[in-house]
């Protein structure tokens, strides 16, 4: 594939992604130095970038000391894994939101991904082919939405299930449809919109969802609902 920097497309992503980076801080841990490198340099990142990292262990080091919002890293790191540094974060700082780019399209890297509650999962093969891009990925983690693609969606409904304790109460229909629109990186209001329902009524639904699966936000309340398999992975 060509990269055309001059493009009209490229340029309006350059546009988008500073946008939506503008006043965030991120910290980045990729294991390939070149990556890092690269997006570490790259304008739009740049000044909203607080900390690059390429093992486990420096992410975590980065993240305790310089606060993000955001965090940025690969599956795969020089040593340590990507998904064990979401879960340590998430348990540091859990109001830093986190988005992961997997190496290798597998049910069981999908599944580790989302069970470290990430925000946003994408494969580093769709970058740029609009299905799981990095912007849109940027733009609904900003907006408070959790960004997992179809093919994310599928491969984890698809993958073999844990023991999973029985739920304490079954979810409603109207609920299940909620739970299906956030895992789709809907807003409430969208939800509302998309349901004919008062936003009021979508509030309701979600801390209803959210109490019956044992998520204390709408990130793990997604998940959840996905891995106990209450939704259809692709319905859009």
């Amino acid at each position: 594939m060509e990269l055309r920097l001059d493009s009209r497309t490229t340029q309006e992503a350059i546009a988008q992604a500073a946008e939506l980076l503008e006043h965030r801080r991120l910290v980045l841990a990729f294991g390939d130095r070149l990556t890092l490198s690269a997006l570490a340099i790259a304008e739009p990142i740049q000044p909203s970038l607080v900390g690059a990292a390429t093992t486990e262990d420096e992410g975590v080091e980065l993240v305790l000391r310089t606060q993000p919002d955001l965090l940025i890293c690969s599956s795969d790191l020089e040593t340590g894994y990507g998904p064990v540094l979401l879960k340590r974060v998430k348990a540091e700082l859990p109001t830093c939101q986190l988005l992961i780019v997997l190496e290798r399209e597998t049910k069981a890297l999908v599944r580790e991904a989302l069970d470290a509650f990430a925000d946003g999962v994408i494969f580093k093969s769709s970058l740029g082919t609009g299905r799981g891009d990095l912007i849109g990925a940027l733009r609904t983690i900003a907006e408070g939405g959790v960004y997992y693609p179809a093919e994310i969606r599928r491969l984890a409904a698809s993958a073999p299930q844990p023991d999973l304790p029985p739920l304490v109460e079954e979810l409603t229909p109207r609920e299940l449809d909620v739970a299906a629109a956030v895992s789709r990186g809907l807003k409430n209001n969208s939800i509302a919109d998309l349901l004919g329902i008062s936003l009021e009524t979508v509030k309701t639904h979600v801390g209803n969802a959210m109490d019956k699966l044992g998520a204390r936000d709408r990130t793990q309340m997604a998940v959840t609902a996905l891995l106990y398999g209450l939704i259809d992975p692709l319905d859009s």
